[in-house]
């Protein structure tokens, strides 16, 4: 298991550097001047400007540049915001619970509902229960999230009144940021009106954000099924007298999760990478709406370090579903 464990992390490692790489350059063909941008409409004196660039190293030839970015990570140093001023580390920080908080519920909303609906379409395979149920899975994952969102909010929050329509809580109330989980903060306050507010601003862009995910483990779901279902020692459970729903979630679906486990952790890039666009339309603050507004004010530190942590944080998560992969699946560690 420990040699299984160093060859995927030695993967790992180099996709790490080549993610550096590709921010790095990507970042530097967005147009525009970052300096220019902090000057606005006043505009700033070719001197000036030419004293800024030095200080933030945009003199420097690319190469170095890189160089200089390179070590700076391996240091733990992300840089500084050229807005805020502030640590990129330390802004990813303070924003990073908010998109964890709406991305756990999301894929919460993504098993609950998709789970039972592959199994359903599985065991009536060929039904009209199973048509509607992938012609809903087709219909959620070809639907963008941005357009989703809209529909959400024009049908629960402008129609019918029963959901916020943007913002993480009540402006009603203040809570102490102890973890950074509103939900968690609420509850450690006893405050068990802000922890409702907190959880209803939740439905909406939770929903948005997990109707993909969802989808493709609905699908995903009837498909292991149907493959795990026509195995022989199905057909020899059945032989046995077990019940249905042993022979079907206890045999079945305990085999069916080994690819489903592939497949829940690449959502997690579907999560982070969706969350850029939920967050920024329910006007959640947190690293993708971060993101969008580092991507308009040119902040080259905000931007390099914050893809470049979602980054390590999708490739720890990929690892631990390839070890997880490997406990389930013990020929995967042999091969």
């Amino acid at each position: 298991m420990l040699l299984y464990l160093f060859k995927r992390m030695a993967v790992f490692i180099p996709t790490f550097f080549g993610i550096t790489l590709l921010t790095f350059a990507m970042i530097r063909l967005i147009p525009g001047d970052p300096i220019e941008l902090m000057a606005g409409e006043r505009g700033i004196d070719p001197e000036r400007h030419a004293i800024l660039r030095a200080e933030m190293g945009l003199d420097d030839p690319i190469v170095f540049q890189y160089l200089n970015y390179i070590g700076d990570v391996l240091q733990g140093d992300l840089g500084v915001s050229v807005v805020t001023k502030t640590p990129v580390l330390d802004e990813f920080l303070a924003l990073f619970p908010a998109t964890v908080e709406l991305s756990f519920f999301a894929i919460i909303f993504a098993l609950s509902i998709g789970l039972p609906l592959g199994i359903i379409a599985a065991l009536r395979r060929g039904s009209m229960i199973d048509y509607t149920t992938m012609g809903i899975s087709l219909t959620g994952y070809s639907m963008p999230v941005f357009w989703w969102a809209l529909i959400l909010m024009m049908v629960f929050s402008v129609t019918l009144g029963w959901t916020p329509v943007s913002g993480r809580i009540s402006f009603l109330y203040y809570v102490e940021p102890v973890t950074g989980f509103l939900l968690i903060d609420t509850w450690l306050e006893g405050n068990w009106a802000a922890f409702k507010s907190a959880l209803w601003h939740l439905v909406l862009p939770a929903t948005a954000l997990g109707t993909i995910p969802m989808a493709v483990i609905a699908r995903m779901t009837r498909s292991s099924m149907l493959e795990v279902l026509g195995e022989d020692y199905i057909r020899t459970a059945r032989a046995k007298g077990l019940s249905s729903w042993r022979v079907v979630m206890i045999h079945g679906l305990r085999n069916a999760m080994i690819p489903l486990i592939t497949v829940i952790g690449l959502q997690v890039g579907v999560l982070l990478a969706g969350a850029i666009l939920t967050e920024t339309m329910f006007s959640w603050p947190g690293i993708g709406k971060w993101l969008i507004e580092s991507v308009r004010r040119r902040d080259y530190p905000s931007l390099q370090g914050g893809v470049l942590l979602i980054s390590a944080v999708v490739i720890i998560v990929n690892l631990i579903v390839d070890v997880l992969y490997g406990v389930f699946n013990p020929r995967i560690r042999k091969q």
